[in-house]
C-alpha cells in the first residue's frame, strides 16, 4: 500500500469534532467538492451523492446552503462527506457532541448501518452510553494512555454482579464489617459514602449486609442497588467522574468492527 498512497487515503474516512463544513456551499456541492477531490467518475459521483444524502435523510436539503442547516443536520452531513469514497476505515472524533438525544439516537442508527455494509469505526466519545451502545471493543483513556480495554459486558462484569451504594453513620467501619464477605469483590469510597461490589445477586445480599451493619450499631442513612454501567467502569479504572477536574484528559474510544 506504499505505492499506492491515493488508495489508501480513499480507504480511509474522519468526521471531525468540529463541523468544518463551507457556509457557502449547499449540500450536494459539498459532497460534490470532496468526490472530486479523490477523483471519483462523475457517474459513480452523482450516484454516491443521491446514495449517501438518502442514507443521512438530506435529500431534500440537498440545495440547501449549509449555514441554513441545523447542528444535527451539519453533523449528519460531516457523516456522509467521510462516507463519500466508501472507506474501509472510518475514524469519528465526538460526532454526536451537543446534539439533541432524539439526532444522537438516529446517528447510532446511521452507524449500524454503515457498520453493516462493512466499514470498521474508531470512535473517540465522553458519551459512555453511546460506547457501550455502539461498540464492540471499548478502550478508556485518561491522560493520554489506554488504561483498559475490552467488550462491554467484560469491562462491567469485572466490577461484580451488582454495585450497592452505602452512605452510614461511619463509613470505615461499614467497609472494615463488609470487606470479607465472601459476596463481596472489592469496597471503594466515594465522597460521601462507599461501593461496595459484590459477585451475586445484590437483592439477596443487601438484608444480610444490612443486619449485619445493624448488630454492628451502624446507622444506615441511604441504600442504592444498581447493576454496573459502563459509567462506572469509566469511574472506577480513572478513579473519577467525567465533571470531575481534569475530566476531559479521560475518553473513550471504541471500536466497531466491519460487518461480516
Amino acid at each position: 500500500m506504499k505505492t499506492e498512497p491515493e488508495k489508501v487515503r480513499e480507504s480511509i474516512g474522519i468526521v471531525f469534532q468540529e463541523l468544518t463544513l463551507d457556509r457557502d456551499m449547499t449540500v450536494r456541492e459539498i459532497l460534490e467538492y470532496h468526490g472530486r477531490l479523490y477523483s471519483m467518475p462523475k457517474t459513480e459521483r452523482q450516484k454516491r451523492i443521491d446514495e449517501l444524502l438518502d442514507l443521512v435523510e438530506l435529500e431534500g436539503k440537498r440545495d440547501t446552503l449549509t449555514r441554513h442547516l441545523s447542528g444535527g443536520m451539519k453533523r449528519r452531513l460531516e457523516i456522509a462527506r467521510g462516507l463519500m469514497t466508501r472507506p474501509k476505515v472510518l475514524f469519528m472524533d465526538e460526532p454526536t457532541i451537543g446534539l439533541d438525544p432524539q439526532t444522537r439516537i438516529r446517528i447510532w442508527e446511521y452507524l449500524r448501518d454503515i457498520n453493516r455494509q462493512g466499514t470498521t469505526i474508531f470512535l473517540t466519545t465522553h458519551y459512555m452510553d453511546e460506547a457501550d451502545q455502539l461498540s464492540d471493543r471499548i478502550s478508556i483513556i485518561d491522560h493520554g494512555k489506554i488504561i483498559v480495554t475490552g467488550r462491554s459486558w467484560e469491562l462491567k462484569n469485572a466490577l461484580g454482579e451488582d454495585l450497592i451504594y452505602l452512605e452510614t453513620g461511619d463509613n470505615k467501619a461499614t467497609a472494615e464489617l463488609l470487606k470479607n464477605l465472601d459476596s463481596v469483590k472489592e469496597i471503594r469510597e466515594k465522597s460521601k459514602g462507599i461501593i461496595v461490589m459484590v459477585n451475586v445477586d445484590g437483592t439477596y445480599l443487601l438484608p444480610e449486609m444490612m443486619d449485619k451493619l445493624r448488630k454492628g450499631g451502624i446507622k444506615i442513612k441511604a441504600v442504592n442497588l444498581k447493576k454496573p454501567s459502563m459509567d462506572d467502569v469509566f469511574v472506577h479504572y480513572t478513579g473519577r467522574e467525567l465533571r470531575d477536574t481534569g475530566a476531559e484528559k479521560g475518553s473513550v474510544v471504541s471500536l466497531r468492527a466491519g460487518g461480516r
